[in-house]
């Protein structure tokens, strides 16, 4: 995906009430932006890093900029808007860069599934093809090269690994696809020392035939592809 408009640059103040967060431009100006992260992005909002931000057309907006990428002091990109976790995923299957997701006809966002009253990320099917369930977790955590998720506790990600497990059981394909958003990343393991009930599910849930995909995306200011596989540790 490309950033259409161009992004724009500015430093990081503070990240603060989760949602906001103060930076000031090449230009002396300090903007209030809008931060679309819930989580504790521990290594993402370092004051003095480089904040990449878009801005929205729609003028009712209270805070008109998003914040979407992290340029750490260190050089690395990573992308903090959650939300492009999803989207990237679904560029990468639509333009066949996941092989382990080939051979599907429709893909459907959102759709209501489980026992917990879940809502699964994608559902691909096809004619003869067993119906293939994809959760999307974004990575951003990352300690030396290893990125990790969960950065914080996760009750919502336990249910989802419980609803991939049912799923499994069923029949049908369950995936969970870890979207490694941080240029420094070079291999995938569960956070076990912030949630260790996640990481243990998570074990559980490969050992009932729920597939692990781990992908990085190429990232910059201009453009980002979630293309390149990465080893993990389960």
């Amino acid at each position: 995906m490309e950033f259409s408009p161009p992004l724009r640059s500015a430093t990081l103040i503070q990240r603060y009430k989760r949602f906001l967060a103060d930076v000031i431009t090449p230009e002396g100006e300090t903007l209030t932006i809008h931060c679309p992260n819930t989580g504790a992005m521990t290594g993402c909002a370092t004051p003095g890093d480089t904040v990449w931000y878009s801005t929205s057309e729609n003028t009712k907006r209270k805070y008109p900029h998003t914040w979407e990428l992290t340029q750490t002091q260190q050089g690395a990109f990573i992308c903090v808007n959650t939300l492009r976790a999803n989207t990237l995923t679904k560029e990468a299957i639509q333009l066949n860069r996941l092989p382990e997701l080939l051979g599907y006809s429709t893909l459907k966002n959102e759709v209501k599934y489980g026992a917990e009253g879940s809502r699964i990320d994608f559902l691909l099917q096809a004619d003869g093809r067993r119906n293939c369930y994809i959760e999307v977790k974004s990575v951003t955590l990352a300690e030396r090269e290893c990125g990790f998720f969960p950065d914080a506790v996760t009750l919502r990600g336990q249910k989802h690994l419980r609803e991939l497990m049912s799923v499994a059981a069923s029949g049908d394909r369950a995936v969970i696809l870890f979207a490694v958003l941080h240029s420094a990343v070079e291999h995938f393991s569960p956070a076990r020392h912030i949630d260790e009930k996640y990481a243990r599910l998570l074990k559980e849930a490969q050992n009932q035939g729920v597939e692990i995909l781990a992908v990085k995306a190429e990232l910059s200011a201009t453009n980002m592809t979630l293309r390149l596989p990465l080893p993990f540790t389960i």
